[in-house]
């Protein structure tokens, strides 16, 4: 009996309340779509651009900076963010299509190491955030409105400041009746460029020393023919412009010195720490880390323009004894005394 009224009530309820069922239904349905749509959001991972004009091995040193402050501040490659790497090969004609490419994936933001970088970037797009870690001049250049107040998508670090006679004024007291200094550099004009050229020239002017201005490329004939042109022009010390092409090949440049036996300072330590003579310049790792700092608040939702752009403030005098040693220089005990770091 029991049995019998319970089966028969149920059925009723059923019958009788049908808008019960609908509702129901829908709440399940919204609640499994709210589920998965936030599954989704929790799943996605940023993507990074990496938009560089030198070449993979070259730059994979200031490379793993940027990597390493990511991961100090919560953000691990591969597994909660994931960056998408162009390299030029010391082709800048490439970095247009290059940018483009990153466009079109979609990425979050890009990073962009230097001018030519950041001017192909900021051409292939107005809305993804650019991030730049050594643009010399990014007002003059017209990627930023001004340095407090970026506006746009691009903000970041600037070498802006750095005193590019400094290291004519290290040479002269280094190397010993220095009369002339070869400077390699690259050809055509930019920002960046004509802002180091002026100071160098100024420099040398004040100094009393011969600058030789000698175009290249970057590659190992182009800089070989360079070394060679210098010698020939009977220079007492060589360096070149600032430019991460010239970084990229390092090794080569600094191999050449030494076979030419030319005393030579360059613009970062990497270039000490791959058997250079001397370096004067900003601290590159530091530029990197901070730079990861900024990459961070902006995937945190930060606008680029509400973040100003920030200057060098880490600037490094390194010499190595081991790289005198093999061209028969001696470093006089005053220069030895001004350097952060002498490797022995």
């Amino acid at each position: 009996m029991w049995s019998s009224f319970s089966c028969s009530d149920n059925r009723k309820s059923a019958i009788q309340n049908p808008k019960w069922v609908g509702i129901a239904a829908l709440a399940l349905a919204f609640t499994m779509c709210g589920a998965v749509a936030t599954a989704q959001q929790q799943t996605k991972v940023p993507r990074i651009g990496f938009l560089v004009n030198s070449t993979s091995s070259g730059s994979a040193v200031v490379l793993d900076a940027f990597r390493q402050e990511m991961r100090k501040l919560g953000w691990i490659e591969g597994k909660n963010i994931t960056i998408e790497y162009r390299f030029a090969e010391q082709n800048p004609k490439r970095l247009p299509d290059l940018a483009a490419e990153l466009v079109r994936l979609k990425v979050d933001l890009v990073v962009v190491p230097g001018g030519p970088s950041a001017l192909a970037a900021k051409r292939a797009t107005t809305t993804i955030p650019i991030v730049m870690v050594t643009v010399g001049d990014p007002v003059g250049a017209g990627l930023v409105a001004s340095l407090a107040r970026p506006g746009g998508n691009i903000t970041g670090l600037s070498s802006l400041g750095e005193l590019y006679s400094k290291r004519l004024e290290i040479l002269k007291d280094a190397v010993t009746k220095l009369a002339g200094v070869a400077l390699l550099r690259t050809s055509g004009t930019g920002t960046g460029r004509d802002l180091q050229m002026k100071d160098l020239r100024a420099g040398a002017v004040a100094l009393k020393l011969k600058l030789e201005e000698i175009d290249t490329s970057f590659d190992a004939k182009g800089l070989e023919s360079a070394f060679q042109t210098a010698k020939q022009k009977q220079v007492g010390a060589i360096m070149t412009t600032i430019n991460f092409n010239f970084f990229g090949e390092r090794k080569w440049i600094v191999e050449l010195a030494s076979r030419y036996r030319l005393p030579a300072i360059y613009f970062s330590k990497e270039f000490v720490d791959d058997g250079g003579l001397m370096s004067y310049g900003v601290d590159y790792d530091d530029l990197y880390r901070r730079a990861a700092v900024y990459v961070g608040k902006i995937l945190k939702g930060a606008k680029p323009a509400d973040l100003p752009v920030q200057q060098a403030t880490k600037f490094e005098f390194i010499i190595n004894l081991k790289a005198a040693k093999q061209i028969g220089l001696t470093i006089p005990p005053n220069v030895l005394a001004r350097a952060d770091k002498v490797i022995r």
